[in-house]
């Protein structure tokens, strides 16, 4: 029996551990939070079906519970040395573990809306992001605005901290796009009479189903879609925001009062991945996320052998793409292992 170590508890980590676990490895996951899940425990329904989070999460705990391996909750790792073929590891907590190979699942970030001064985040009241709405989304959720009253006029903003040189992200976080189609919709079923709106530089709607539920947002519910990317924002004296844009179907410019904005904020490669490239001595991609062998043939291997890679710690990810990775990570280390 080998002993993998898995360094982050969220959803590719415990799927990395369960498929570990079921080829009969002993397998220990190192989570820096109090509970697994990672970014999926900020959610509540998922594109493109509307899935609750409650679901998924669900089989993740199953998974924890009923597999036989270890999770190490709110610990981190100090060091990784590697001597005689196997990876000596050190935690903050003080343990001493050993392990055959080490799969760095690390996950993402969330871009930080602040860094856009120009739409206001955290200066103006009724600026939030794609995250706080998913929050305020949930059965309980206020969406109350200003006076305590429902907004009547909503924008989303696409593409903030992606593709975009001012922020140095040049990439395309993937998720976005789909992410302001649901939320739109989901707002739409809770406040029918408000004016909905979603500026965009252009729709990726990649996946399954999605170009399907951007033409139902259009034709059923009436969300309108406006090309053009928002220059600024300025909150009045009634709290309510008046925001400039370009119609650049048109060609002309654009002034809207609305009372809530959101903007879909895209993923960054986190501290904590930056931190595991150090301490494991792999590369990152000018992007900020690890380097992987062959983004073709070897997506799941890094620059050093016998450490692997699982999940959106190597380029921003579904839920989807993500447990997929983190399957073929699984596979990718027992085929390593058995070859030893």
């Amino acid at each position: 029996m080998k002993h993998i170590v898995i360094i982050g508890g969220g959803i590719a980590g415990i799927e990395t551990a369960s498929a570990l676990t079921d080829a009969g490895h002993w397998v220990t996951v190192i989570e820096k939070e109090a509970q697994v899940g990672g970014k999926l425990n900020n959610w509540s329904y998922l594109f493109p079906d509307f899935t609750p989070v409650d679901k998924i999460k669900s089989v993740l705990q199953e998974k924890c519970s009923e597999k036989d391996f270890s999770v190490l909750h709110q610990t981190e790792v100090r060091s990784i040395l590697r001597q005689n073929g196997k990876f000596s590891i050190e935690t903050s907590g003080e343990q001493q573990l050993e392990a055959d190979a080490v799969v760095v699942a690390t996950g993402y970030e969330l871009f930080d809306a602040r860094r856009k001064e120009e739409y206001g985040y955290k200066i103006y009241d009724h600026v939030i992001t794609s995250a706080d709405l998913e929050q305020l989304l949930l059965p309980n959720g206020d969406l109350t605005v200003a006076a305590g009253e429902n907004p009547k006029r909503i924008a989303f903003v696409h593409c903030v901290g992606s593709r975009d040189e001012k922020s140095g992200n040049h990439y395309c976080s993937k998720v976005c796009c789909i992410t302001g189609v649901k939320q739109a919709i989901e707002l739409r079923k809770r406040l029918p009479e408000a004016e909905i709106y979603c500026f965009y530089m252009d729709l990726r709607m990649y996946g399954k189903h999605f170009e399907e539920l951007y033409r139902e947002a259009q034709e059923k519910y009436d969300i309108q879609f406006i090309r053009g990317r928002l220059s600024e924002a300025s909150e009045k004296i009634d709290k309510s925001l008046l925001i400039k844009a370009e119609d650049t179907l048109s060609g002309r410019p654009l002034k809207m009062n609305v009372d809530l904005l959101v903007l879909l904020v895209g993923m960054e490669a986190g501290k904590g991945t930056t931190t595991a490239a150090a301490t494991c001595g792999i590369g990152c991609e000018e992007s900020g996320f690890l380097k992987t062998t062959d983004s073709f043939l070897k997506s799941n291997f890094s620059e050093q052998e016998g450490i692997f890679l699982a999940g959106s710690c190597t380029a921003p990810m579904s839920v989807n793409d993500t447990i997929l990775h983190a399957r073929s990570a699984a596979q990718e280390v027992n085929n390593w292992l058995l070859r030893k």
